[in-house]
C-alpha cells in the first residue's frame, strides 16, 4: 500500500502546501481521500493520472476538502472517463447534486454514484481490495474519520477534528494514524487539533498505534514542527512524521 500526500494544507494559501488530499494505491488501484483546492494539479507532479481515480472518500464538505472534486470530474470527462463513486458524510449526495446542477453541461455527461455514510458503517468499495470503517469526528460540520484495511496494511485518516476517543479507538492496532494538527502547541482552539491536545489523549494509546503522521497545517504551524514532534514523542513510542505535499509512505 502506497500513500501519497497530494495536499497537506488548509483554506489559507501557503507556499508548498495545497489543500487536503491523500491518494492511496491499493493493488495498483487508487483511492482518493478528500480533494481540496490544488489537489488536482498535484497529480502530474506525483506522476499519477487523474483518470485512474474512480473512488473518492470525503471526510466532510468544507471547501478545503472538496473544492477540486468538480474539477476532477470535469478533467476525467475531458479525457473520456465519466464514472465516479463518491462516499461521504450525511448530506454529500444533496451537496453534489446542487453543485453539479449549476453546471448542466457536466452533469449531463458524467455518471456519478454518491453514497452517504454514517458513523459505524463498514463497507468494501466496488473495485477496491480493501475494507473501510468510519466513525464520527468532532468538527463544526458532520465529519467522518476512516479506517482503511487492506492485505498489506491498515491506516486511519482523521479528517478535521478535535482529538477524540472514537478516532483513537478506530486507530487501535493500525499501522498508521494520519491525524490533523492544525495549530502549534498551546493554541486555544475548538474543532481542530494541536500537538498538546493530541498528546493528552495519545498517552493512553501509545502502544496500540504503529506510527503517526501529522497533516492539515495552518501557516501558524510553520517553525513549530520540531516542537510538535518533541511534544508527541513524550507520550508516544512510535514514529512521528510530518506530512509534506507529494510525500509518499509505504505500508
Amino acid at each position: 500500500m502506497e500513500i501519497t500526500f497530494l495536499g497537506t494544507g488548509v483554506a489559507i494559501p501557503q507556499r508548498g502546501r495545497v489543500q487536503s488530499g491523500v491518494l492511496v494505491r491499493l493493488e495498483e488501484k487508487p483511492l482518493l481521500i478528500d480533494c481540496g483546492s490544488g489537489v488536482l494539479s498535484r497529480f502530474p507532479e506525483a506522476e499519477i493520472s487523474h483518470t485512474e481515480v474512480d473512488t473518492v472518500l470525503l471526510s466532510h464538505l468544507h471547501l478545503d476538502h472538496v473544492a477540486d472534486l468538480l474539477c476532477l470530474l470535469k478533467a476525467n470527462w475531458l479525457r473520456g472517463k465519466t464514472d465516479m463513486r463518491i462516499y461521504g458524510p450525511e448530506g454529500t449526495e444533496d451537496w453534489l447534486s446542487r453543485v453539479l446542477g449549476a453546471y448542466e453541461y457536466i452533469m449531463d455527461e458524467v455518471d456519478v454514484d454518491v453514497i452517504d455514510l454514517f458513523p459505524g458503517k463498514e463497507f468494501t468499495p466496488e473495485g477496491l481490495d480493501c475494507e473501510i470503517t468510519c466513525t464520527a469526528a468532532i468538527h463544526s460540520v458532520p465529519t467522518l474519520a476512516y479506517r482503511v484495511t487492506a492485505a498489506d496494511g491498515e491506516f486511519v485518516y482523521s479528517g478535521d477534528t478535535e482529538p477524540c476517543r472514537e478516532i483513537m479507538d478506530l486507530a487501535t492496532e493500525s499501522d498508521l494514524l494520519i491525524h490533523e494538527c492544525s495549530y502549534p502547541p498551546g493554541t486555544k482552539v475548538t474543532n481542530h487539533t494541536t500537538p498538546s491536545t493530541l498528546a493528552e489523549i495519545l498517552e493512553e494509546y501509545k502502544k496500540e498505534i504503529g506510527s503517526i503522521c501529522l497533516t492539515h497545517f495552518y501557516p501558524e504551524m510553520r517553525g513549530h514542527e520540531r516542537e510538535a514532534i518533541y511534544r508527541l514523542k513524550g507520550y508516544f513510542e512510535g514514529e512521528v512524521i510530518l506530512a509534506e505535499d507529494l510525500m509518499k509512505l509505504e505500508l
